[in-house]
């Protein structure tokens, strides 16, 4: 089975760029898209669907938030619209696809970067303070979802690297939100307390592996780069990983494409 997780900065203009002859080379059987930045019904009324695949949107209250969506080649069980916030779900930020073997979810954590202390309601909550309560509350869910007899795999943009080899070395100098410590402390609790697997990671661990230039830091001029795009999974499919990388000749947005296959049969 092979995976494809994209942050598209918007459906409609990654399709413009060349977003499906790309995909038509890939051989994915199901494609993550986090930031579709449009309504899950002009997905189908704009022909917004790659030849072979079935389409799976939900979108936000606002087109800014992002939305996130599911291409698949094989009919998944079961659709689950959210994992039951409110705040995330109105939002849009959570679609899963249930399959015979396994679930694949796609995920869209909110951006702080450059809006940090940017208040976005009455009672002073900032940017940061949304995307805070929002990884709060995901961890949760991964806390039950890891729990679980069932296997899953995420594609998540989580706007969060890791360890200093997942960012360039002008996150390591600034407070810039996507490498502050404490979004640093939830992906430690998320992969050495909880279990959860970081799939890229299980096949390279070379430093520079990045997939994000955000325009905020200039990067794509200065190669400050970030890596925030992952495919998360469970504990019991880690030794299924065969493959994986990130397509950084790729340019459908400031994010790169994460390709990962697994030895795992998604047909029913």
């Amino acid at each position: 089975m092979r995976v494809v997780s994209i942050s598209v900065n918007g459906l409609a203009q990654a399709v413009d760029k060349g977003f499906f002859d790309w995909l038509a080379k890939q051989d994915a059987d199901v494609v993550c898209v986090q930031d579709h930045r449009m309504r899950a019904y002009e997905v189908e009324d704009y022909n917004l669907v790659p030849e072979g695949f079935e389409a799976y949107f939900i979108d936000g209250e606002k087109n800014e938030h992002g939305g996130v969506g599911i291409y698949t080649r094989h009919f998944p069980k079961a659709i689950m619209y959210g994992f039951a916030n409110e705040q995330a779900d109105r939002e849009g930020r959570f679609i899963q696809a249930d399959f015979d073997k396994v679930s694949v979810a796609s995920v869209l954590a909110p951006c702080a970067l450059g809006r940090e202390e940017e208040p976005i309601s009455e009672d002073d909550l900032t940017m940061l303070d949304h995307k805070d309560d929002f990884m709060d509350a995901f961890g949760l869910h991964m806390q039950k979802t890891l729990r679980k007899r069932r296997q899953f795999i995420f594609g998540a943009n989580l706007q969060t690297a890791h360890h200093v080899t997942d960012s360039s070395p002008l996150y390591h100098r600034f407070d810039f939100s996507g490498f502050l410590p404490h979004e640093r402390a939830w992906l430690d609790r998320l992969f050495d307390e909880m279990g959860c697997v970081d799939a890229f990671r299980e096949i390279n661990k070379q430093s520079n592996q990045f997939t994000w230039w955000p325009e905020q830091t200039e990067g794509s001029r200065k190669n400050a780069g970030i890596r925030v795009d992952y495919q998360l999974m469970t504990p019991g499919i880690r030794k299924t990983v065969q493959d994986g990388w990130i397509d950084n000749t790729t340019r459908f947005s400031d994010h790169a494409p994460v390709i990962m296959d697994y030895d795992i049969e998604i047909g029913m």
